[in-house]
C-alpha cells in the first residue's frame, strides 16, 4: 500500500463489472434496447483508459514542451471532431468554422491562467498537471458548446417566425436573436452551476476523491477542487459565449435575413 493507496489487482477491478451485468439485467427486464450500447461503452471505456494510462507513463517519464503541446492539440482536436460528429447533420460550414475558433480561443487562455497563474506549475509544461487539468477544462467546455448548439438550433427552428417578424420590424440579427442566445448560454452553463451547488455536501467530486484516496491532506484537496471548478466554469462560460456570439451570425445571410 504505497503512499497510503490501496493497490487494485485486475481481479478486484473485474468485480466492479458486476454493475454492468446488473444494468444489463434491468435493461432486459424492461425491454429497453440499450444492451449493445452499454457493452460497447464499457469495453471502450476500459480500453481507452488502459491505453491512456500507459501513454501517460511514457509522457511523464519523458516530459517535453513539444510533447505537452501535441497532447493539448490532440485533446482540443478530438473535442472539435466529437462536436462535428454529434451534429454532423445540423452544422453548416460557417458554424463548423465558429467551433474551430471558439474551442481553442475559449479553453487555452483559461488553461494557461489556471496552470501558470493559479497553480504556478514548474516547469511550465509539466504534464502531470497540464494533461489532467486540460482534459477537465476542454471536456467540460465541449459539453457546454454541445448544449449551446442543441438549444440554439432548436430555438432558431421553433422561433423562426418570431425572428423574422423582429427583423421586419427593424431589429438587427443580434437583437432578433437575443433571447435565443441567452437561453442557449443558460443551458450551457447550468450543469456546471448545478454541480457547484451540490458539491461538498451532496457529493464529493472525482478529482477531490482521487486526491484524498491517494493520501493528500483533505484541506489541500479541497483547495484544488475549488480552483479547478472555477477553472471549469471559466472554460465553459468563455468558450460557449464566444461560440454563441459568433455562431448566431451563421443563421443570417449578408442581407440580414434568416437563411433558407
Amino acid at each position: 500500500m504505497p503512499n497510503g493507496v490501496i493497490e487494485l489487482s485486475y481481479w478486484q477491478v473485474s468485480i466492479a463489472f458486476i454493475f454492468v451485468v446488473l444494468l444489463l439485467f434491468m435493461l432486459k427486464r424492461r425491454g429497453i434496447s440499450r444492451e449493445r450500447t452499454l457493452i460497447l461503452a464499457s469495453v471502450r471505456m476500459t480500453f481507452q483508459l488502459v491505453l491512456v494510462g500507459y501513454i501517460l507513463l511514457v509522457v511523464f517519464d519523458n516530459a517535453h514542451p513539444l510533447l505537452t503541446l501535441a497532447i493539448l492539440i490532440i485533446m482540443i482536436g478530438f473535442a472539435i471532431f466529437t462536436l462535428f460528429n454529434k451534429f454532423k447533420m445540423d452544422l453548416n460550414p460557417r458554424l463548423k468554422r465558429v467551433i474551430l475558433i471558439a474551442m481553442p480561443l475559449g479553453t487555452v487562455p483559461v488553461l494557461l491562467i489556471f496552470l501558470w497563474g493559479v497553480i504556478g506549475v514548474t516547469p511550465y509544461y509539466n504534464p502531470q498537471y497540464f494533461i489532467p487539468i486540460t482534459g477537465m477544462i476542454v471536456g467540460n467546455s465541449m459539453t457546454g458548446i454541445s448544449l449551446g448548439i442543441h438549444t440554439m438550433l432548436k430555438r432558431f427552428n421553433h422561433q423562426r417566425a418570431e425572428v423574422e417578424e423582429a427583423l421586419v420590424l427593424g431589429a438587427t440579427p443580434k437583437q432578433a436573436s437575443h433571447d435565443i442566445i441567452n437561453d442557449a448560454f443558460d443551458s450551457a452553463i447550468m450543469p456546471t452551476l448545478n454541480s457547484m451547488l451540490g458539491m461538498g455536501i451532496i457529493f464529493l467530486p472525482g478529482m477531490m476523491t482521487g486526491q484524498i484516496l491517494s493520501g493528500l491532506d483533505p484541506t489541500l484537496a479541497i483547495m484544488y477542487q475549488i480552483a479547478i471548478m472555477l477553472g471549469i466554469l471559466g472554460g465553459v462560460s468563455l468558450t460557449t459565449y464566444l461560440f454563441l456570439m459568433m455562431g448566431y451570425k451563421t443563421f443570417f445571410n449578408s442581407s440580414q435575413q434568416l437563411n433558407e
